[in-house]
């Protein structure tokens, strides 16, 4: 096993965390990941104007989720071993300039380079959130961490609704430009505002690397709060890869349509500070159960669909789609407050887990959940989310020795 070695933090202004730095932090987790989704609504324009395919075309958020994903496992780690405001500020001109290189991309290959490295440096919010974690004292970590998770939510939200507003009237490049200067603001403001952090580790990058393999085997908490919340990212991504395509066929719907279940997000924005006040209240614990069994509860109801008629249906979609965006919300705030207690000298290496799990979770429900609706239809889907929503609340309910 890896040894690991790590000095307690002491946290530089813990008696300084004030609104302004918590509203910086909450504003810079969200415009980074937001980086991710902008493309999404204007593949449409990018194909005809780089005169690129659909294949091609597809791949621009591939490579974004994906470099998001490697950027994760790989970058998230060394905000343990360097300071954390220095990695923010360089991240945040190297998202800066990747959001630029989109945005004047003169064809398909640039473009796809700027998406793998928009998602390897939008990372920045999986930087920002430990940072928070850190400043916060231990009594309000998980408001503070809940506050900057709503930021995150809301950049996530408001992305795709933006970018296609501004695509529209402006063109796709300006929303490339608009979102470098954006990243550029908050890495100015971080800059000016923004703490050092100690280091808590002096590993180089390998042992660093190989300590994220004692951690996982030396902690059960950080095991079972990372295959609850992978569980609960599993249904998730099943439903959401799905909808669409069943919106279609079912109802005739568009895209459109489809997009628009997304404002149920807006519950998981809602969901954070009440789950992370109540963390601070009762306990981490009690709110992964309550948010792991409205998730599961709120897909199980979906299965009452075909008894209702047409219009119930739909409503019924949108009370369901609310519901476990709060609960897969609430839960994973909770799940970071309570990992982010486990040893203060890794919270970056315990995030980095932690989210490496949720989105290999996330993009299993999403293959999965494809082959479950050509199988078995609607309902397949609807069972496959429900049973590892479930399975997700058992993990939460096993007692850790």
């Amino acid at each position: 096993m890896t040894a690991i070695h790590t000095t307690h933090v002491t946290a530089p202004t813990q008696a300084g965390l004030h609104r302004p730095l918590v509203l910086l932090l909450a504003t810079g987790a969200g415009l980074s990941v937001a980086s991710l989704y902008y493309s999404q609504p204007m593949l449409g324009v990018l194909g005809s104007e780089l005169r690129a395919g659909d294949r091609l075309v597809g791949l621009v958020p591939t490579l974004t989720q994906l470099g998001y994903a490697l950027g994760i496992l790989l970058l998230a780690p060394l905000g343990d071993r360097y300071d954390r405001r220095t990695i923010i500020l360089v991240k945040a001109a190297l998202l800066s300039l990747s959001l630029l290189l989109g945005g004047f991309a003169p064809g398909i290959t640039w473009l796809l380079g700027a998406s793998l490295a928009v998602g390897l440096t939008a990372t920045l919010a999986q930087d920002i959130v430990p940072a928070a974690a850190t400043l916060a004292p231990e009594s309000q970590r998980g408001k503070v961490v809940g506050t900057v998770m709503t930021g995150l939510l809301l950049g996530i939200l408001l992305s795709r609704v933006v970018s296609g507003f501004v695509a529209e009237h402006l063109g796709w490049r300006a929303v490339y430009v608009a979102a470098a200067a954006g990243i550029a603001v908050i890495g100015v403001v971080a800059w000016r505002g923004l703490p050092r952090f100690r280091p808590t580790t002096e590993l180089d990058y390998r042992a660093l690397m190989g300590s994220l393999v004692a951690l996982w085997r030396r902690y059960p908490a950080l095991r079972q709060a990372t295959v609850s919340q992978a569980l609960l990212s599993f249904g998730f991504g099943a439903f959401w890869s799905t909808l669409a395509v069943m919106l279609h066929s079912r109802f005739h719907l568009g895209s459109a349509a489809a997009g628009a279940f997304g404002l149920a997000g807006a519950a998981g924005a809602l969901a954070a500070p009440l789950a992370g006040r109540l963390a601070d209240r009762r306990g981490p614990e009690l709110v992964t159960r309550l948010g792991a069994g409205l998730t599961a509860i709120s897909f199980a109801t979906l299965g009452l669909a075909p008894l209702l008629p047409s219009p119930a249906q739909l409503g019924l979609l949108v009370v369901a789609a609310i519901g476990f965006d709060f609960g897969i919300q609430a839960t994973l705030v909770a799940h970071q407050t309570l990992v982010y207690g486990i040893e203060p000298g890794a919270r970056s290496r315990l995030n980095a887990l932690l989210f490496t799990g949720m989105f290999i979770g996330m993009a299993g429900g999403a293959a999965l959940g494809s082959l479950a609706l050509a199988q078995w239809g609607w309902l397949g889907v609807v069972a496959l989310a429900t049973a590892a929503s479930t399975a997700a609340l058992v993990v939460r309910m096993v007692r850790q020795s």
